[in-house]
């Protein structure tokens, strides 16, 4: 069957964007770095080595990025930056966004003030924002400041993205990449869950697993995660083999809700991270087809640096955020690395058609066509 081509401009420059070729990497990457961020949280203590794993959304005619800096202490924050085209002139806030939670900080009613102090204490991250009636979501990984590996992913949200409201853990197990649909279904909200294993392996078992889950109320935190996932590897040859995540909250088009997902294949040299796509029913999130060819691989343009800059981990490409475009064009947000923020310039139609022609077995990751 042929290729197919879509022809995008963006700020003068020509991207073509193909079932070859999915996610074209915009030419001015990266697009947010760490000296961008030192040049403005000057004081010592908030220097940061990284700027990634940015939650990104529409506000006010602008886009708003909350991207993940690790300090030089090894703790990650949460900071702002605003663009008008979503891709340059990205003004930063003159201070973290999200920090480990304090005495100082605001928490829903009923909540233990302490007890989120102490699940914070050892860093924020990973931000996902999803926005539903104006009310504008965010889940994050929150790390134990003393009990090694322990992260819950936990929930705040904003109206005006100067004042933030604390929920506490979504779920009380060790949990990450927990991504909230930016609508309902049958009166309910969904979200996809990524459980982590018990024990010290970044690999294998259930991170090898996304289920879905429902709630009444987001704010609440009490989702009902259904016990059949919807999407599993079997550990076969795949490029998603060894661990498959959430990454950007879904988006809603007219072939269903893209599912823009994270994958990794234990190698000789290390763990690549690529990104893939799946595509949910709008009706039905449940029923899910998955592309088994993936849309983006890490390559040395995703981490471009100075010779003397820190690299964080090698071969990585993750994505918390993507905003779609009126004409079907999309713009996937990605770290480089752990280090760099990248933007990658693709297409509804390109992304669905993969799902369609290309799919794999949602249960085991298994082609289901020719080779």
């Amino acid at each position: 069957m042929p290729d197919i081509l879509k022809q995008i401009e963006i700020l003068g420059e020509e991207y073509r964007i193909s079932l070859n070729n999915p996610v074209c990497r915009f030419k001015a990457n990266p697009i947010l770095n760490s000296h961008n961020v030192n040049a403005i949280w000057q004081e010592p203590h908030l220097k940061v080595l990284t700027v990634h794993n940015a939650g990104v959304t529409q506000y006010n005619g602008q886009t708003i990025m909350l991207f993940r800096s690790h300090l030089r202490n090894g703790i990650s924050v949460i900071g702002k930056a605003i663009s008008k085209d979503g891709l340059t002139n990205w003004k930063i806030n003159d201070k973290p966004f999200l920090k480990p939670c304090t005495k100082n900080d605001k928490i829903a009613d009923n909540l233990n003030i302490s007890e989120i102090i102490e699940n914070e204490s050892g860093g924020v991250e990973d931000p996902r924002i999803t926005n539903i009636n104006n009310t504008f979501y965010i889940t994050y990984s929150a790390y134990h400041g003393t009990i090694k590996d322990r992260v819950r992913v936990s929930l705040a949200s904003t109206k005006d993205f100067k004042s933030i409201t604390r929920y506490g853990p979504v779920l009380d197990v060790d949990m990450r990449n927990v991504v909230i649909f930016p609508g309902e279904f049958n009166n309910k909200y969904a979200a996809l869950f990524r459980p982590n294993d018990h024990t010290i392996e970044q690999t294998g078992g259930i991170y090898s697993e996304i289920k879905i889950g429902y709630a009444d109320k987001i704010s609440e935190n009490k989702w009902q995660i259904s016990k059949d996932t919807i999407i599993k590897q079997s550990g076969g040859p795949s490029a998603f083999s060894s661990k498959i995540g959430p990454g950007a909250p879904p988006i809603k088009t007219k072939h269903g809700w893209i599912n823009i997902f994270h994958g990794v294949r234990n190698t000789m040299d290390g763990n690549p991270y690529v990104l893939g796509i799946a595509l949910h029913e709008l009706n039905n999130p449940e029923k899910v087809r998955v592309s088994n060819i993936p849309i983006l691989f890490p390559s040395k343009n995703d981490c471009r640096v100075n010779n003397n800059d820190y690299v964080h981990v090698p071969n990585v490409v993750f994505t918390c955020g993507a905003i779609r475009k009126p004409d079907g064009t999309i713009f996937i947000y990605y770290g480089g690395n752990d280090t760099v923020m990248n933007a990658g310039i693709s297409h509804e139609d390109i992304l669905a058609e993969l799902c369609n022609r290309y799919p794999q077995n949602s249960k085991t990751g298994q082609p289901l066509y020719e080779i």
